[in-house]
C-alpha cells in the first residue's frame, strides 16, 4: 500500500488531534492557535484528512472505558479452519459488541474484542460460545484484561511531540460513579463522529437537551473520572505508513509480571500493554502492541523489550487482514437486540 504524502501542517495537525481535541465550544479554533494557523485552514485540512474510505482520520470523538461504563469485555482468540474464515468473519462481525477483528499469523488465527452491556442476558462467556459455534471454530480462548499497564495509540508522525497516554499504575484501577440515565444520554451523543465545523458541539447539545457548556463540562467530568479515556481522533495506521501491526506476547513468571509490564509500557512505540490469562495451549501472559513501519522495525522493538527485561520467551503475531475496526457504541440497545434474536447455533 502506498504511503500517504503529508505536508507539514498535516503532520502537525494529525499529531495534535490524535492526542486530544480540546473540550471547548470551538475546538478547531483552539487547535489553530496552537499550530499558529487559521481556523479555516484547520477545518479544510482536517476535512480532507477525514474524507474517504482510506483517509488517515478514522473518527473523532470520545473514547470511553468499557469497564467504567459497566460493560464486560474481553479479547478472544479463535482457531478457524482456513475454509471457514469467510463464515467466521461474517458471524463474528455481525455482533455489535465486536469492535476489532483481525486475522493473525498463528494457529489462533482470528482475534477479536467482544463487549456486552451491564444488562446483557447472555454475558461474555455464553456470547463467546455462540460465536464459537457460528464461526465454526475448533478452539476459542477468552483473554480478558487482568491488569492494564498502558493503553493509548499515539503514532509518531515526526512532529516532535512528546507522547501522552493514560497508563494504569500496576495494581491500580480507575473507578467511576454509577451512571444516570442522563449520563447515558450524553454518552450516546459524545461517542459519535464529531462534525468538522466551527461549532461542532452545538447540534449534539441541542439533541441532548443541554447547553453546550453543560455538555462539555460533562465530558470533562467523564475524563476526570476515567469513564472517558480521551476525546481525540483515531487514525488509520496503515494509511500513514505503519504497516506492521505486531502483537508481542510474552511468557513472564508471575513474580516478574509487574516489573516487566512497567518496563515494556515505558517504550514509546508500545501502545498497549496488558496482563491476560494463560492456557495449556497458550503460555503467554503479557501482551504488547506495536505499530511499526515494517516487520523489521517491529522485530527490533520486541528485541529491545527482551533485552531491557531479560525475558526472552516471546512470539510476534502480525495482523494479516483487518476484518473489522470500529468503536463499540454504548447504551444503544444493539447488543440487546442481537441477543433477543439469537437462537441455537446455526
Amino acid at each position: 500500500m502506498a504511503t500517504l504524502t503529508l505536508n507539514d501542517l498535516d503532520v502537525r495537525l494529525l499529531t495534535s488531534v490524535q492526542e486530544q481535541i480540546p473540550l471547548v465550544a470551538r475546538p478547531f479554533a483552539a487547535i489553530a492557535r496552537e499550530l499558529d494557523v487559521t481556523e479555516q485552514e484547520v477545518l479544510e485540512r482536517l476535512t480532507a484528512l477525514h474524507s474517504g474510505a482510506r483517509a488517515p482520520v478514522r473518527q473523532i470523538g470520545a473514547i470511553f472505558d468499557s469497564k467504567a461504563l459497566g460493560y464486560q469485555s474481553t479479547l478472544v482468540a479463535a482457531k478457524i479452519p482456513e475454509d471457514q474464515l469467510p463464515r467466521a468473519m461474517a458471524a463474528i462481525n455481525a455482533h455489535p459488541g465486536v469492535s476489532h477483528n483481525y486475522r493473525r499469523d498463528h494457529a489462533f488465527n482470528l482475534w477479536f474484542t467482544l463487549a456486552v452491556p451491564p444488562d446483557s442476558k447472555l454475558g461474555l462467556a455464553a456470547t463467546a460460545s455462540i460465536l464459537h459455534c457460528r464461526a465454526g471454530a475448533t478452539a476459542t480462548r477468552l483473554m480478558p484484561t487482568l491488569k492494564l499497564y498502558k493503553i493509548g495509540v499515539k503514532l509518531d508522525l515526526g512532529a516532535g511531540r512528546t507522547e501522552s497516554v493514560r497508563a494504569a499504575v500496576a495494581g491500580g484501577e480507575l473507578f467511576a460513579a454509577p451512571l444516570t440515565e442522563g449520563d447515558k444520554r450524553l454518552i450516546r451523543v459524545l461517542q459519535r463522529d464529531l462534525p468538522i465545523v466551527e461549532n461542532p458541539f452545538d447540534g449534539w447539545a441541542e439533541e441532548a437537551g443541554v447547553s453546550v457548556e453543560e455538555l462539555l463540562e460533562s465530558a470533562r467530568q467523564f475524563f476526570a473520572a476515567g469513564t472517558m479515556r480521551r476525546f481525540s481522533a483515531v487514525l488509520r495506521h496503515r494509511e500513514l505508513g505503519f504497516d506492521a501491526n505486531a502483537m508481542g506476547v510474552w511468557v513472564v513468571p508471575p513474580e516478574r509480571q509487574d516489573a516487566f509490564g512497567a518496563t515494556a509500557a515505558g517504550f514509546s512505540k508500545v501502545s498497549h500493554c496488558y496482563l491476560r490469562p494463560s492456557y495449556a495451549d497458550w503460555p503467554y501472559t503479557i501482551f504488547t502492541m506495536i505499530h511499526a513501519q515494517d516487520r523489521a522495525g517491529a522485530a527490533k522493538m520486541l528485541s529491545a523489550i527482551a533485552s531491557a527485561t531479560g525475558i526472552s520467551e516471546y512470539a510476534a503475531l502480525y495482523s494479516t487482514e483487518e476484518y473489522k475496526k470500529v468503536r463499540v457504541k454504548y447504551f444503544t440497545g444493539d447488543v440487546e437486540a442481537w441477543e433477543a434474536g439469537v437462537g441455537d447455533c446455526e
